[in-house]
């Protein structure tokens, strides 16, 4: 059976502008969790039912929130919140800002987000939230503006017992900030625990700013196999999660030689000084221009002779079209879903080991479920508290994942999903289905 999301479910419907013969990111992604569902659904034996239930999300919400611009002019831009299934406890799952956001691609992610909370032991379910905005084309009034009408529109769906959001693409802990206050003023009393990466003066947790890039390191230490002395890394996405990724391994020994953000992208053979980058990238808004190094084509980075390839921005930048270029013999998934099936398979092909997206990238809800029950217990603990936590249930996922592969003959992409999928579906027999 391929799994497929039944055609009465109207938000995922393909829109009648787009020719069958198209298709945009968004639904890309979509097919790609679609398509990674439907071969642990087939590993797992999973009945057609099952099947269905797992590809559909629980609830789907598209909201129009109007923007009042500071010259006067109103704007209206879609937002949107997915829970994709919440079976194994409270929905969780970021707010992107990004003017390519649409409910295909919050779709795919919720269902990443369920499985990964049920791969690394998690007891959340998956879900994702964004608004079709340029974030950088807003002033900060307008962006409080938007974060705040846009909580308002989804207010009946989140909770610190229900829907806990976080931050992701083009939000941060200010937004979390407005999204906190915005909740706990319809309240009438503060709830932390409604979103997770606040502020520390809100109840955020030591550890949370860089838990994503740290989770990535972890991972990619223990794919490595080895020292990481002298090891050549390139990052595409210099930003929310890949500079501090790339700080972290350098920091462990590595060597980076090249990487990318909006900007352009920038090579030095010899190595990167990462924290002297991160500085100048801060100061001018980008890598470009950075002067002690070359700059290079974005699609050549992902090409480079390197021994590892972490891609860190949006969906689908290794597609089948350059896949059989890429001669990194390990690739890091600091994104959600930045491999194309297709793709994937090339790799495979090449034995490039692929540490797939839903437990690369675990750190940061790891360390955002940490905070949530921080704040559910009004207790804190110490930076070093948390990172233990975290690398425990990162290595611990990671074991688990590698075990399963070798076991029975699966890449690390099969054998994450056929736990974290396997996980939701037992969470589903067990509970049973109410009349």
């Amino acid at each position: 059976m391929t799994v497929m999301v039944p055609s009465m479910t109207p938000a995922l419907a393909r829109p009648a502008s787009i020719p069958s013969d198209l298709t945009t990111p968004g639904l890309q992604a979509l097919d790609s969790a679609l398509r990674q569902l439907h071969h642990a659904a087939e590993h797992l034996g999973l009945d057609d039912g099952l099947r269905t239930m797992l590809a559909t999300p629980r609830r789907s919400l598209t909201v129009s929130v109007p923007l009042r611009r500071e010259n006067g002019q109103m704007d209206v831009v879609q937002g949107f919140r997915v829970q994709h299934n919440i079976s194994r406890g409270p929905a969780k799952g970021g707010i992107r800002f990004h003017p390519a956001t649409d409910i295909h691609e919050v779709t795919a992610l919720a269902m990443w987000m369920t499985w990964k909370c049920a791969l690394v032991g998690i007891p959340y379910g998956g879900a994702k939230g964004g608004v079709a905005v340029d974030p950088t084309a807003l002033t900060s009034r307008e962006l409080e503006r938007l974060t705040r009408r846009y909580v308002n529109e989804i207010l009946p769906l989140i909770g610190p017992e229900k829907d806990i959001p976080a931050p992701d693409v083009g939000t941060d802990e200010q937004t979390m900030a407005w999204i906190m206050d915005t909740y706990s003023v319809n309240t009438g009393y503060s709830v932390p625990g409604v979103v997770t990466g606040k502020p520390m003066t809100l109840g955020g947790s030591l550890g949370r700013a860089g838990a994503t890039s740290r989770g990535v390191q972890i991972a990619a230490l223990a794919a490595l196999g080895r020292s990481p002395e002298g090891v050549t890394v390139a990052v595409q996405g210099f930003g929310k999660v890949g500079a501090l990724a790339a700080q972290y391994l350098s920091d462990a020994g590595c060597v980076v030689v090249a990487v990318s953000d909006a900007s352009g992208a920038v090579h030095a053979p010899g190595g990167l000084d990462v924290a002297a980058l991160r500085v100048h990238a801060e100061e001018s808004g980008g890598v470009l221009g950075y002067p002690h190094a070359d700059a290079m084509a974005h699609d050549d980075l992902l090409e480079l002779d390197v021994d590892m390839l972490v891609p860190a921005a949006l969906e689908n930048v290794i597609t089948a079209a350059n896949a059989p270029r890429v001669r990194a013999r390990l690739v890091v998934e600091g994104a959600n879903g930045p491999t194309t099936p297709e793709a994937d398979e090339i790799l495979a092909d090449a034995g490039t080991t692929v540490v797939p997206d839903i437990l690369a990238n675990a750190g940061g809800v790891i360390v955002s479920y940490l905070e949530w029950v921080q704040n559910m217990q009004a207790y804190s603990w110490s930076a070093g508290e948390v990172e233990l936590k975290l690398r425990d249930l990162m290595e611990g996922a990671y074991g688990e994942v590698r075990s399963l592969a070798g076991e029975r003959g699966l890449s690390l992409r099969q054998a994450a999903h056929v736990i974290g999928v396997d996980r939701v579906a037992e969470a589903h027999r067990v509970r049973g289905l109410y009349p």
